[in-house]
């Protein structure tokens, strides 16, 4: 059996706290969101000064902000935590000022709750698999998968229906896959999750589409409820509960077929779709998320590098859909309600599917990972009639060919 490198993996456990260990995480989640928005504040109305502070001024400010009388409850839970809110905080401004997200943005109350922990601040005995945090102590841990090596960070959290999870940040060594030889084109889709080359089909759970009902009755009754009352806060949680129930169903089944689809074959070619551009259009949005076509990606993106085996991305402007497979002949338009088509120079039928799949898999082949243009340039024409502008042509054209 041969392994791969060492990668840093995030496994996920739920634990049942105690009740005085409910009490103490509750602070302790309220102290690292009180530090992380003060902290924000503190940098913004400086940087409207003309000012800037960065995290090393943040930490020195910390330190003065906990001498003072008013704040002494933030010497009442473990430091660490508090102190890597600072840093989450800075991670945040790194990432808005390479452009990968927008401005930070201030913590809620009644949203998800995190703290992590560094090696100071927990101890684990792999021996007898307890893990105790400073000031919290031993968690009452359900671990439902091993583990070898020992965790380097613990991130505690508390979801929006009141279950807690602790997250491992580990050193592992992942065994690699046997080689199967074989390469595969997908095209992601609503009505059908995902179309291989190969000809099979992987049916869309719709996981969201069945709980609709449900969720929406539970969401009616939440409107009448009186804000403050101890009835709203008991169906705020059946609501997110209904949610947690779609999010956890939806990461359990893309586990499995991305799972599937490593062990099998050895080359996986995808488009390199702009899912954040396709759910703007009002009309899908709802079905792509919850189709949850970057999630899809992910994994098997992650799962590849992990196993040994190679993804391929093919221009997410190719005209997968509109080529035919057969002979190459690329059709003026070929609308969403059209699943089978013919080619009008070699008469081949297609299922349209299986053919962009195809196209995909031809597309990828041999190449490395793919595109003339880069991921996030535009075609410099639109490929619609006449007429119709620029924007939506775009739009239409991204949304035929990939779903």
């Amino acid at each position: 059996m041969w392994y791969t490198n060492s990668v840093n993996v995030r496994y996920r456990f739920r634990f049942y706290p105690t009740k005085a260990q409910r009490i103490e995480l509750g602070r302790t989640f309220g102290s690292c969101r009180y530090v992380y928005n003060w902290a924000l504040r503190l940098r913004t109305d400086n940087y409207k000064a003309g000012k800037t502070v960065n995290y090393y001024d943040s930490s020195a400010a910390l330190t003065k902000l906990k001498t003072q009388e008013d704040h002494a409850w933030l010497n009442e839970v473990s430091c660490v935590p508090v102190q890597q809110a600072l840093r989450h905080l800075q991670t945040a401004y790194r990432n808005f000022f390479d452009k990968r997200t927008g401005y930070p943005s201030f913590k809620r109350k009644y949203g998800k709750q995190a703290a992590e922990y560094t090696k100071s601040a927990f101890k684990w005995d792999a021996v007898n698999r307890n893990l105790s945090l400073a000031k919290i102590g031993r968690l009452r841990v359900h671990w439902s998968r091993p583990f070898e090596s020992s965790p380097t960070t613990v991130t505690i959290t508390k979801s929006r229906d009141g279950r807690y999870f602790a997250t491992l940040v580990l050193d592992e060594k992942i065994a690699t896959l046997p080689k199967t030889g074989a390469a595969v084109g997908i095209d992601l889709g609503i009505n059908r999750l995902a179309t291989l080359s190969t000809g099979e089909r992987i049916p869309n759970p719709k996981h969201l589409s069945k709980r609709t009902k449900q969720l929406a009755r539970a969401q009616r009754v939440l409107a009448r409820r009186k804000k403050g009352s101890s009835r709203r806060a008991k169906q705020v949680l059946k609501v997110a509960r209904i949610h947690a129930r779609i999010a956890d169903s939806r990461a359990d089944y893309l586990n499995k077929v991305t799972t599937d689809l490593v062990r099998r074959f050895d080359v996986i070619c995808m488009e390199d779709l702009n899912v954040r551009g396709m759910v703007r259009n009002h009309c899908l949005a709802r079905s792509l998320s919850d189709a949850s076509f970057g999630a899809f990606r992910s994994m098997v993106e992650y799962k590849c590098g992990w196993y040994g085996k190679e993804l391929k991305l093919v221009d997410r402007f190719f005209p997968s859909s509109k080529r035919c497979s057969a002979c190459g002949h690329v059709v003026e338009s070929l609308p969403l309600d059209i699943r089978q088509w013919t080619c009008p120079e070699c008469g081949a039928s297609h299922d349209r599917d299986e053919n962009a799949a195809c196209n995909i898999l031809m597309a990828a082949g041999g190449q490395p990972v793919t595109t003339a243009r880069g991921a996030g340039a535009r075609p410099r024409k639109a490929t619609a009639s006449r007429g119709i502008p620029r924007r939506s042509a775009n739009r239409s054209k991204v949304g035929a060919e990939c779903v």
